[in-house]
């Protein structure tokens, strides 16, 4: 949003009160409602300033968040010295053919005769 003007509250309540028949003459009151305005102006762009630099901060925060939640949730990789090989399937070895036996159940002992 661009800053407001000084004035240009006043100037725009002259016109919608020249619009709706009421014309503002300089005197004590219009004089009042221009220093109103202008406070009013100087408020709203205050304000915005004060927003801006608010919206600056939490996107800041959000980013430092994010980055905090990104470290903990991520894979860690593998601490020690070596780092071991990934296994590869080598055909001439017929390592990648060979299948992994099923594990039996152990056997039960058998229940002494009386």
């Amino acid at each position: 949003m661009k800053p407001l003007d000084r004035d240009e509250l006043f100037h725009h309540l002259k016109g919608f009160l020249k619009s709706k028949g009421v014309e503002l003459q300089e005197g004590s009151y219009s004089s009042g409602i221009r220093s109103s305005c202008s406070l009013l102006s100087d408020a709203i762009n205050l304000g915005q300033q004060g927003l801006d630099r608010a919206k600056t901060e939490v996107d800041k925060k959000l980013d430092r968040m994010r980055q905090v939640i990104h470290q903990k949730t991520a894979p860690r990789k593998p601490s020690g010295g070596a780092n071991p090989a990934p296994p590869t399937a080598n055909a001439s070895t017929g390592a990648a053919s060979k299948a992994v036996k099923p594990k039996r159940a152990p056997r039960r002992k058998a229940k002494p005769a009386k």
